[in-house]
């Protein structure tokens, strides 16, 4: 007999281990799950769906709202509640418990007066992106059959380090930029409230924070000319120092070859820390970056789908 609750102290070994059997292509650590779920502001244990036979825990699914802004002058995003991840330990697939998981976790949105439930693209703390059809396709079908729908489909990438050498181009694109009076650098310690505010506003006020809790801006480099119009950075979520961006150029100053001349920066600063590659999670295949990319060496590692279910 399974039964299904929330969370209580005690599960999160469990739960862990549990997880490490369910999705081996995405293990966990117990530190993650302690930083990023258990101590989210946004954690409400009610929506943490825990699976149980005696004293295993055998799936769950988490389902989060915000109880707090992502970032300052955001709001709580009131009609949108986000289910980050859900699984099923192997030998109890089959039955009908991820569908029961997963719409325990729906209803408990829904009830808090959440029209819009996305799968899985919760910031700052996703697992993955979205879903993953070609690792799982049971979740993937699944969600469909719950009448979630793929909003859009980005990509991660990754690039080999090794043997990396700044193109002869680049250093080219660098010089012409830097006589029309661009500077290329780490940011002082003084142009990190305006980088902050230029990545949340220009772009998403997830990366705002990044940056904010980065703390080494030796692995960040700016573009200036009058002002910050551009960044790139590495080791900001959760310290790993091969995992690139965010990365971001003036959408009115694309095609100068900044966002260029950022990215190679940050994968020779990268090299010369002995970094053997540069991954990140989340791009646009067929973006400008998708193709900026493409074209410094990047290769396209996995594809997920970010889902949405509309009340």
């Amino acid at each position: 007999m399974v039964t299904l609750r929330p969370f209580q102290p005690g599960d999160e070994t469990p739960l862990v281990e549990a997880w490490n059997r369910s999705m081996p292509a995405d293990p966990t650590t117990a530190g993650w799950f302690r930083d990023c779920v258990l101590l989210d502001p946004n954690f409400d244990p009610e929506g943490l769906r825990v699976a149980v036979t005696g004293d295993d825990v055998v799936g769950c699914a988490y389902a989060v709202r915000r109880l707090i802004p992502l970032a300052p002058g955001t709001d709580l995003e009131p009609d949108i509640g986000w289910i980050p991840f859900f699984f099923v330990v192997p030998e109890h697939r089959g039955g009908g418990l991820g569908r029961r998981l997963l719409q325990e976790a729906v209803t408990f949105l829904e009830g808090l007066g959440r029209t819009k439930v996305e799968f899985s693209s919760y910031t700052p703390n996703y697992v993955l992106p979205g879903a993953d059809a070609e690792l799982y396709p049971a979740g993937f079908r699944l969600l469909g059959e719950l009448g979630f729908q793929t909003l859009y489909s980005p990509v991660a990438m990754d690039r080999t380090l090794v043997g990396y050498q700044t193109p002869p181009d680049v250093h080219d694109l660098r010089r012409q930029r830097e006589r029309e009076g661009y500077v290329f650098r780490s940011p002082e310690t003084g142009e990190l409230p305006e980088l902050i505010r230029f990545a949340a506003d220009a772009f998403n006020p997830d990366w705002g924070e990044a940056i904010r809790q980065h703390r080494d801006p030796a692995r960040i480099v700016i573009a200036r000319k009058d002002h910050i119009v551009g960044f790139a950075l590495y080791a900001a979520y959760r310290g790993i120092p091969e995992r690139f961006g965010p990365f971001g150029v003036d959408p009115g100053l694309r095609g100068t070859g900044l966002g260029k001349i950022l990215l190679h920066l940050t994968m020779t600063r990268m090299r010369a820390e002995g970094l053997h590659s540069s991954w990140f999670l989340w791009t646009g295949a067929t973006s400008p970056a998708g193709h900026l990319y493409t074209k410094a060496g990047y290769e396209i590692t996995r594809k997920f789908h970010v889902m949405r279910r509309s009340a």
